[in-house]
């Protein structure tokens, strides 16, 4: 019995990161419901395939590369880049039909890849980060597998109202329930904002001035700004400046200033890869620093995962019960209608594609 996906394949998404993918070994990962072998040819040029040896249907990712051609570690077939045979030893097997090859492209230290229309894919289409590869810029993150449907941490991160418990002891603090949030849509973007001022500082703000060399026991400006581009990437600037210095346009000595990047990548219909990070907009050449907001983020974005894993149980425990929407819900709301209308017309067979992300200033 086939079932209808939830989440759009003519677009694309990160697959794994750039430095998960060496010379010698190829990476097993399952996107979109697509079990893909990606590993890279003798030019260094990253290459994806159906997991799958036409042979005995042995996971190719369970192989190895030797001078740039994936060989299959159960009988030694070897595969072309286009996911024809090339050759097995002592065997006649150019007849065998070919496996399905996926487009892929790197960019940003990310793999992407498109597992839809091969025909339609086209790299013009990747976001527009400027932050990365930019000597104002420095960015850590990791990888975390959660048992979830993509939309609910499209929800989680298109709704910040939920550090205050989550992450009571990081980033959350009662402002964020007392100050509301404006949400607004044009063309495929959706854009949730909050601005809180003269507040404290939580522990992990109160970390990142003093990083920055500025004083961590005075009042400050703070605001979040949550961006979602389909099929799923959420961009969230983030800061804090010392009150009276201008806020969000506060110059770069008086706030630290950062977006937190998120890029979910569905499996299947109820897990995802989820690509955190953080993108900083001081301090850049300091290794230590970044390693230290990586640890922080990762922790905090932990707590999410056991949340958004109970919540997936409960919802497929109850599928019949209705959930209830509120003002601060209109952010995942507008994402999700968005994501409606992308599926709708993939089915209509108008495969439409997302834009571009719109450039954030650097």
């Amino acid at each position: 019995m086939s079932t209808v996906s939830t989440f759009p394949k003519n677009t694309w998404y990160v697959a794994a990161s750039s430095q998960e993918i060496g010379a010698d070994k190829p990476l097993g990962r399952m996107v979109c419901g697509e079990r893909i072998a990606f590993y890279r040819d003798a030019a260094g040029k990253m290459v994806a395939v159906q997991d799958f040896c036409p042979h005995r249907g042995a996971p190719l990712s369970l192989g190895h590369v030797c001078d740039g051609q994936l060989t299959c570690g159960y009988h030694g077939l070897v595969m072309g880049c286009d996911g024809k045979t090339v050759s097995m030893p002592g065997q006649r097997v150019r007849g065998f039909p070919a496996i399905k090859s996926f487009p892929v492209a790197e960019r940003y230290g990310f793999v992407w890849v498109w597992t839809g229309e091969a025909a339609l894919a086209d790299e013009a289409k990747l976001p527009v980060l400027e932050f990365f590869d930019h000597p104002e810029w420095a960015y850590g993150g990791g990888l975390y597998h959660i048992a979830c449907d993509y939309r609910l941490m499209i929800d989680n991160l298109m709704d910040l109202t939920h550090e205050t418990y989550v992450h009571s002891t990081s980033i959350g603090q009662k402002e964020i329930d007392e100050t509301p949030c404006k949400t607004t849509v044009e063309d495929d973007t959706v854009v949730t904002s909050r601005f809180m001022s003269g507040i404290e500082a939580p522990p992990f703000w109160k970390m990142a001035l003093r990083a920055n060399g500025l004083p961590d026991d005075q009042p400050v400006d703070r605001w979040q700004i949550c961006r979602f581009s389909p099929p799923s990437h959420v961009m969230i600037e983030v800061g804090v400046a010392l009150q009276g210095h201008g806020g969000y346009d506060a110059p770069n000595d008086k706030k630290a200033y950062s977006v937190v990047v998120d890029f979910i990548t569905p499996e299947t219909e109820t897990s995802i890869h989820y690509f955190w990070g953080m993108a900083r907009k001081f301090k850049p050449q300091d290794a230590e620093l970044t390693n230290t907001i990586r640890q922080g983020q990762g922790k905090i974005f932990a707590e999410d995962l056991e949340m958004l894993e109970r919540q997936q149980k409960n919802l497929l425990a109850w599928p019949e019960r209705q959930l209830l929407m509120l003002n601060i819900d209109a952010g995942g709301v507008q994402s999700r209608k968005i994501i409606d209308r992308i599926l709708a017309a993939e089915r209509a067979g108008t495969a439409a594609l997302a834009p571009a992300a719109a450039p954030l200033a650097a």
